[in-house]
């Protein structure tokens, strides 16, 4: 056959399926230029599930003389020269948009420059061009699409029920709010107003406005260049779905996996298998850091560093969710008057004898022996809390954490009931079903399960040990020799610093195999293999060391849970306070290892309702 150049007909078309996909991306493409002309009000009305849509903003406008340009293919004013596809600051720059979706729809294009005597409209008739006429209109743009893939039958055909498509429609929008959160949106359906997004200076407020959750918090950091913006839902209130993580990358929605792992890494030991976050990221960092031109619809993005951005956002918003900020919505009130204070006796101390079974661990016999607290233990302020330190025999015993209660005749007990932390000022009650704590704070009741609550204690302190150094290395008489990808070796290498920090010791020996000269003494000899394969996989697609952390974790975890007390297990009042005070020392203690909440609160009023002693 011979080679022939295609029509500009046929160029177009191809190109609409490449950009204008499904109705949500003609959307998405029009609102980006409405932002890009610098508009503070967008309205978007839709029907038929996006085949007719109009798009109205208060931006600069576009001239008589450049309606025609605007629909040509690969005009634009945004890049001059290849250099600046480095440094966009724009959401489109292709000058694509616009002549495909003529090219499959009968178009209106009506504009009015700031400052100008009238508008003018371009007509476009599935490509065919109508000279443009001035008619009266505001300032700014109306981009008006009737009769979308009407050219196109087999393009029509795979196009789904008008309410799917407006859906997808909608969730662009909620993107596009989110991104542009000094903008004001309205859009209307058939006629109705379907939303209404006023423009707001607080990223919080815009996003419990567009994404109907409350209550939010907000966090903010950088780290090698990488800005990080994130609003985020607190660990216990939760979605089924990861449809509620929303990435913006230099203001760009993106659906980038890796970034979305890096948000799910952050909350790791905080959620159950099959829960979500709520959470919108912002990522900002130089130009040309980032490509965003991999994908026709701009959907995606390619990071030069893709591990560095990674470790960012991990970073940042693991820091924030450790300030806990939900608690002080939640356990309202703790400062407990005085004559609710349980005074004990100055003889009395707390011995806490915690036997769990033999166990084997990763093919590991790790014997338990009694840990018992001896009496004269002083209750620490907050001031005088200290960082936990746990020995190397602690660990293989699987770090024993104690439970203990305060002496009040030493002199520091005083001072320390007057500053107790959230969990400690509760006046503890007695012991529910031999497994709840039942405290209560001026305003609630609180149930607390005993058995995840020390868990998270153990948990924490384990993990701290891990973290500082003091985590048990096996050396090897023998390196352990594994074959492993170029791409992995060389990922590995680059991180062998810090993966001798966690104690784990890789060299290079070929170009296609490394040694393994130490590991972790919690990691089974004979599993290194199948976790440096896929350590090796993860600091590829992730960056960092957070797979083998992430491992040592469940290992953690799992320590923890069989080295606590457990539900069913008798425990006296002055155990019970002392284990409220250890959750002090941890700001994620409402929450154990597995993600599981830790206490329920049932507010007084709740129960006064239920009697009936208010309305």
């Amino acid at each position: 056959m011979e080679i022939q150049t295609l029509s500009p007909e046929v160029v177009n078309q191809i190109a609409a399926g490449e950009v204008v996909e499904r109705p949500a991306h003609l959307v998405k493409e029009l609102v980006e230029n409405s932002l890009d002309a610098g508009a503070t009000e967008v309205e978007v009305e839709l029907d038929e599930g996006g085949r007719q849509v109009r798009v109205r903003d208060n931006g600069k406008g576009i001239s008589p003389e450049d309606l025609a340009l605007a629909l040509s293919r690969h005009a634009t004013s945004k890049i001059h020269v290849a250099d600046d596809l480095w440094h966009l600051n724009t959401y489109g720059f292709r000058g694509e948009a616009l002549a495909s979706i003529s090219a499959v729809s009968d178009l209106s294009l009506i504009s009015r420059r700031q400052g100008a005597e009238s508008a003018y409209e371009l007509k476009s008739h599935y490509g065919s061009l109508i000279e443009p006429i001035p008619v009266g209109g505001e300032e700014g743009t109306l981009v008006w699409i009737r009769d979308l893939f009407a050219n196109l039958p087999a393009r029509l055909k795979f196009l789904k029920s008008d309410q799917a498509e407006t859906t997808q429609i909608r969730n662009v929008l909620k993107a596009m709010a989110l991104a542009s959160p000094e903008v004001n949106f309205r859009v209307r359906c058939k006629g109705k107003l379907l939303h209404y997004w006023p423009g707001t200076g607080d990223p919080i407020e815009r996003c419990q406005l567009v994404l109907d959750h409350e209550p939010l918090y907000f966090c903010e950091g950088e780290e090698n260049g990488f800005k990080v913006k994130a609003v985020f839902s607190a660990p216990h209130q939760v979605v089924g779905n990861n449809r509620q993580i929303w990435i913006f990358v230099r203001g760009r929605w993106v659906n980038d996996r890796g970034l979305a792992t890096a948000v799910m890494e952050a909350y790791r030991n905080l959620l159950m298998h099959g829960e979500y976050p709520v959470v919108a990221l912002w990522l900002d960092c130089p130009p040309d850091e980032v490509d965003v031109n991999i994908h026709p619809t701009k959907s995606q993005v390619k990071f030069r560093q893709q591990p560095q951005a990674f470790r960012a956002v991990v970073h940042v918003l693991r820091a924030a969710l450790e300030k806990a900020p939900w608690l002080s919505g939640i356990l309202q009130d703790q400062t407990v008057s005085a004559s609710h204070q349980h005074v004990l006796d100055s003889d009395r101390s707390l011995s806490v004898e915690i036997t769990p079974p033999t166990l084997k661990f990763e093919d590991q016999e790790l014997t338990r022996t009694q840990y018992q607290q001896k009496s004269g233990w002083a209750p620490r302020s907050p001031s005088q809390v200290k960082e936990p330190t746990i020995s190397l025999e602690d660990l293989r015993r699987a770090a024993q954490v104690s439970v203990h209660a305060p002496d009040d005749s030493t002199p520091e007990a005083g001072e320390a009931l007057a500053t107790k932390g959230k969990w400690s000022s509760l006046q503890v009650l007695g012991q529910a079903h031999l497994t709840y704590i039942v405290a209560q704070s001026d305003d609630s009741l609180v149930f607390v399960d005993q058995h995840a609550a020390h868990e998270r204690v153990a948990f924490e302190d384990l993990m701290a040990a891990w973290k500082d150094g003091k985590i048990e290395v096996q050396n090897f008489l023998l390196p352990l020799t594994f074959n492993l990808d170029p791409e992995q070796i060389e990922a590995l290498m680059e991180q062998v610093p810090y993966l001798e920090k966690m104690g784990l010791a890789v060299e290079q020996m070929g170009p296609e195999s490394v040694a393994v000269r130490s590991a972790p003494a919690l990691l089974k000899e004979s599993g290194i293999a199948k976790a440096l394969k896929w350590l090796g996989e993860e600091i590829v697609d992730k960056g960092g060391s957070f797979a083998l952390e992430k491992v040592i974790a469940d290992l953690c975890a799992t320590m923890a849970c069989h080295s606590v007390v457990r539900a069913g297990q008798a425990l006296s009042l002055e155990e019970m306070k002392g284990l409220l005070r250890e959750m002090d020392r941890h700001p994620l203690s409402s929450f154990c290892p597995h993600g599981r909440p830790v206490f329920v609160e049932y507010p007084f009023s709740k129960l006064e309702r239920d009697f009936g002693r208010i309305v």
